[in-house]
């Protein structure tokens, strides 16, 4: 078994990022792994 490491901010900065690059709209859409990484390192941040 891997171990689990915490989400930052910085690193789903960089997922969210990429993914808004990568569609032509330029939006993280809900539900997506950008968006589920980003809300993850804001629960993360606040303990």
């Amino acid at each position: 078994m891997s171990k689990s490491k915490s989400m930052s901010s910085t690193a789903a900065a960089r997922i969210q990022s990429a993914s808004a690059k990568s569609s032509n709209s330029g939006n993280v859409s809900k539900g997506s792994f950008a968006a589920r990484a980003q809300s993850s390192a804001s629960k993360n941040s606040n303990k």
